[in-house]
């Protein structure tokens, strides 16, 4: 059995509980000083003080880990992203800083259409090895667990390509891979004006192929205008769900439809996006237990509202946050930027913005059980920051402050400053 102890952290971040936190209740990040934690092998034993663990290890048979002037906590979870694709779109970028919308963009050939040919054509392998230097940049951000979706093929082969590029990369890279599946991403132009039709085909011909080779936990849907409506949403969503898939939803990004209701209404385990979502949409998210997922990052680069994440907390939600990585809208993985979002222009405390990265992250992927916080029985999935203190996160503004990563008891990353 390998064991190892962490002891002295400067302030230790539990985020304890196997549950989402809603509300007044991610400001408490179950917050230790001169912290420590007991690993056996890939499992968390024991956490509590230095003086309180000191008791219970021999130091003869332990690896002892120095933390002192560091702040150690739970790896992020990066809830709603689409690391996997084919091609790049930084024309796009550009368009949009000139001044064309992200619809404009869509309605010319551009958006999530024009990721569809590269994808079509890079092989497996290809896709692996663009998704693997993409994990390695998440590691690098403190990032253990990571939520992918497929989408950019939206034809049979090439959302089973994705896919079990992710689920091969899940069996290889230290980041743990939480797959969704994203056929009814966009409407491609020989399926306008025949969407039923072609969720149908998703639902009859692609997905119980997913679903034979294990290849996602989740289907998605991009409920929005001039893409899915909320009937044929709710359609796809409630034959997916009889299917065996839990749901997730990109709902009222760009124009409020009542994405956040319907999320609601079926039982999604997340919402996604939801720059637009409706107080009465808030409210049905809170009561029906929906994770209500936010991404700054694809905002910001959109230059779009942020998501009212200070109105979601006051009204009891559960908030994560995620980057929505993806080679169009937010090209970017950036966990530190990510956080100055959310302190500096969402209203978010440090303590809230953490949660939403940890535990309320591992919950937006059905993982709280398993990762999001630091306690007995949960994954050894631990990073070390530079600093003593979480208030150094958004200080130091936008530069990663992680300096070590340890995923399933394991050092995987470690940066000498």
């Amino acid at each position: 059995m390998k064991k190892r102890y962490i002891r002295h952290a400067s302030e230790l971040v539990t985020c304890k509980g196997k549950a989402p936190k809603h509300g007044k209740e991610m400001s408490d990040i179950g917050l230790i000083y001169d912290g420590a934690v007991i690993i056996h092998d890939d499992k968390i034993i024991a956490v509590g003080t230095t003086e309180e663990l000191d008791k219970q290890v021999n130091p003869e048979e332990y690896e002892v880990i120095d933390a002192a002037g560091k702040t150690v906590m739970p790896g992020f979870v990066d809830s709603h992203t689409h690391f996997i694709f084919g091609g790049y779109r930084a024309d796009e970028f550009s368009w949009r800083l000139k001044g064309d919308s992200y619809m404009s963009i869509m309605e010319r050939g551009g958006g999530i259409n024009a990721t569809v040919v590269p994808t079509r054509e890079a092989s497996e392998e290809e896709l692996m090895e663009a998704g693997k230097e993409r994990l390695n940049r998440m590691l690098e951000f403190g990032v253990t667990t990571v939520e992918g979706k497929s989408g950019y093929g939206m034809d049979c082969d090439t959302e089973l390509k994705m896919l079990r590029a992710m689920k091969k990369l899940n069996e290889t890279h230290p980041v743990d891979i939480v797959s969704t599946f994203l056929g009814p991403h966009s409407v491609l132009p020989q399926w306008k004006g025949k969407e039923r039709e072609f969720l149908d085909e998703q639902l009859e011909h692609v997905m119980p192929k997913v679903k034979e080779e294990n290849l996602a936990e989740f289907a998605d849907i991009f409920t929005e205008k001039n893409v899915f409506t909320v009937e044929d949403s709710e359609y796809y969503m409630t034959k997916a769900k009889e299917m065996g898939f839990k749901l997730k939803i990109h709902a009222d990004e760009i124009y409020q439809l009542g994405g956040s209701e319907l999320a609601a209404r079926v039982g999604a385990v997340s919402a996604d996006h939801l720059l637009k979502a409706s107080d009465e949409g808030i409210r049905q998210m809170r009561d029906a237990g929906v994770i209500s997922t936010i991404l700054p990052l694809t905002a910001f680069g959109l230059k779009e509202e942020y998501a009212p994440a200070r109105r979601m907390i006051d009204e009891g939600c559960a908030v994560a946050l995620a980057s929505d990585l993806n080679p169009g809208s937010c090209f970017s993985n950036s966990i530190p930027l990510m956080v100055a979002l959310g302190c500096i222009y969402m209203n978010m405390s440090i303590e809230e913005v953490i949660t939403a990265l940890t535990i309320n992250g591992a919950a937006a992927v059905d993982r709280a059980d398993k990762v999001g916080s630091l306690e007995p029985g949960k994954a050894a999935d631990i990073i070390f920051l530079k600093f003593p203190s979480i208030h150094f996160m958004p200080y130091h503004t936008a530069i990663n402050l992680v300096e070590t990563v340890i995923k399933n008891g394991d050092t995987v990353y470690h940066k000498e400053w």
